[in-house]
């Protein structure tokens, strides 16, 4: 599996509904890639100072995370495609 280090989150995009409220399908080609994603893995956070700063969010969290977030990197492991974030590009965590 894979670790993430210091304060980089590792998210699975959860996809979203394809039709809009009045009911009409958008085409794949025509959706914007979702910000939302499940929490896969987290490193241990920063230090500042002598202290570590423990990370804000968990595995399993689901979490909005900024469109254009620029420590955003789409990878790859073991064949399944994931989003490598800095938590600081995470606006919030959905209960």
């Amino acid at each position: 599996m894979f670790k993430p280090l210091h304060n980089y989150v590792l998210l699975e995009r959860i996809e979203e509904e394809n039709k809009t409220a009045g009911g009409i399908i958008i085409p794949d080609n025509a959706k914007e890639k979702p910000s939302r994603g499940r929490v896969i893995a987290v490193g241990d956070g920063v230090y500042d100072g002598d202290e570590r700063v423990p990370m804000s969010v968990a595995v399993n969290d689901v979490v909005l995370f900024a469109k254009w977030a620029s420590s955003a990197n789409e990878v790859k492991i073991d064949g399944t495609d994931y989003v490598l974030i800095k938590e600081t590009d995470i606006l919030g965590i959905l209960k």
